[in-house]
């Protein structure tokens, strides 16, 4: 695996490798198991398998954890080399952003100013932002995201197929702990106890998909009995809901086309996000 850390670098690489069919695989490391999942199904849709490390202020609220989000350098380095990765990149701020940013990319607001995106405002723009630039830099022809930010798929594939981009964008299925929890980068903010309950989120949301599945549907119900349910837990839940698949549009119980239940929920300081399709 080559490490790169300037655009010109990496551009005159990719250059001279322009008949290799190329990859792209996003990350703000501090990796885990799901990552490197991403890699691996990056490696068998491609020959040249691209992956960057790179902390976004832009899709950082000021109150959130930017400056405390988890760099483990070292540890990434040795993972991605172990999972397939050709070619890492790892920009510095300066690198990507060595003028402010005024020119963002703003994405459909109907579908990027719901759930995440009323609870963190400008988050996708962050993201949409960034992603463009990353994929103006490395032009691949693949590039792969995890389920696990469901909406953040849902929103990169609009823009994807709104600005006629030549990507194919892939989706990796999340990775679980056998307890269920969905691997994520912040879950190492969890205290002991706090892992032990952490199983609470993808609980709630399997029952709530199962609770879906009924002859008769009330989705406000379901939905407002697992809002109660988590906060009489000791959990602050930003959202559980039940969406169309294609949109994350409400549903009409009597269309069962493809649903997905999403959810996002505090326990303690720490922020899980979670999801499940039926």
């Amino acid at each position: 695996m080559v490490i790169f850390y300037t655009i010109a670098e990496l551009r005159a690489y990719l250059s001279e490798r322009k008949n290799l069919k190329r990859s792209l695989v996003p990350t703000m490391g501090n990796l885990h198991a799901g990552h490197l999942a991403l890699m691996k199904q990056a490696k068998a849709n491609s020959e040249l398998v691209v992956a960057t490390i790179f902390v976004n202020r832009l899709q950082f609220l000021p109150h959130e954890d930017f400056d405390s989000y988890p760099r483990t350098w070292d540890d990434d380095v040795e993972a991605l080399s172990h999972a397939g990765c050709d070619v890492l990149f790892a920009p510095n701020e300066a690198e990507l952003y060595p003028e402010p940013q005024t020119y963002k990319v703003l994405p459909d607001a109907k579908m990027a100013d719901i759930l995440e995106g009323e609870f963190r405002p400008g988050f996708f723009t962050g993201v949409c932002t960034v992603v463009v630039k990353l994929f103006q830099i490395v032009q691949p022809d693949v590039a792969v995201f995890g389920k696990k930010d469901y909406q953040q798929l849902a929103v990169i594939r609009a823009m994807v197929r709104q600005f006629a981009l030549p990507i194919d964008i892939l989706a990796g299925e999340t990775l679980r702990a056998d307890d269920g929890l969905a691997l994520s980068s912040r879950n190492r903010y969890l205290s002991a106890d706090e892992r032990q309950q952490a199983t609470v989120l993808s609980q709630t949301l399997r029952a709530m998909a199962d609770a879906a599945q009924a002859p008769s549907v009330d989705v406000k119900k379901i939905e407002a009995d697992a809002l109660q349910a988590m906060r009489d837990k000791g959990w602050q839940p930003d959202y559980l809901t039940i969406r169309t698949q294609q949109g994350l549009q409400a549903i009409d119980p009597l269309t069962r086309q493809p649903w997905v239940v999403l959810g996002a929920a505090k326990l303690g300081k720490t922020r899980l996000i979670d999801n499940l399709e039926f």
